[in-house]
């Protein structure tokens, strides 16, 4: 890779918080401007109805983890389409020639199937991806965007230090946080109604 990007899980719970992915498609651009920046989507409510499919249908632990993955591809594609200038990417080795002003987000699906580098538990979330792609890459920074504050060892899922590479600092920020990290102020949503400002 020609810069060390800086890695950033988008968390699927943040699709439910209003705002949320608005604050995130003003943040990551500007952090875009100076270094690569390669987001790794959660599953949200993707994986969410994979849950619910293998409670109600039985699905095995191996299903259901690709399911999830695929999941994770398909809140790539929502997050591609909101996020200005990005650019969705199916192949790990594409995100190696990144270079600053690229936002590339990362629909893992193909890579984690050649891979396949975690358990098929729901144990490995797609914090522990991110942390599994953000060594492939050689980013020396992982940040997980979650709805709440905490740290890595509060809210990330528990595979995450068995997955995380030598020298991979990881940090939970929230979306507030993720603004101020790009030099931007969090804007509260519109109420309804409400007129938009220019």
């Amino acid at each position: 890779m020609a810069e060390r990007p800086l890695v950033v899980k988008v968390g699927g719970a943040l699709s439910h918080v209003p705002g949320a992915l608005d604050d995130i498609a003003r943040a990551l651009p500007a952090l875009a401007r100076t270094r690569p920046v390669i987001v790794i989507p959660g599953g949200g409510p993707f994986a969410d109805q994979v849950r619910r499919t293998q409670h109600d249908l039985g699905a095995s632990e191996d299903a259901a983890h690709w399911m999830a993955i695929l999941g994770m591809d398909q809140y790539a594609h929502l997050l591609a389409d909101r996020l200005p200038g990005a650019r969705l990417v199916h192949e790990l080795d594409a995100l190696r020639e990144a270079r600053a002003g690229d936002l590339c987000v990362f629909a893992p699906y193909r890579w984690m199937q050649r891979a396949d580098p975690l358990p098929h538990t729901w144990d490995a979330t797609s914090d522990s991806i991110a942390a599994v792609a953000a060594g492939e890459l050689g980013a020396r920074e992982l940040l997980l965007v979650k709805a709440v504050s905490g740290t890595p060892e509060t809210l990330a899922d528990a595979l995450l230090p068995s997955s995380c590479p030598p020298g991979l600092e990881v940090r939970c920020v929230t979306t507030p946080a993720l603004l101020a990290l790009a030099g931007l102020q969090h804007e509260p949503p519109a109420a309804a109604g409400a007129p938009a400002r220019d």
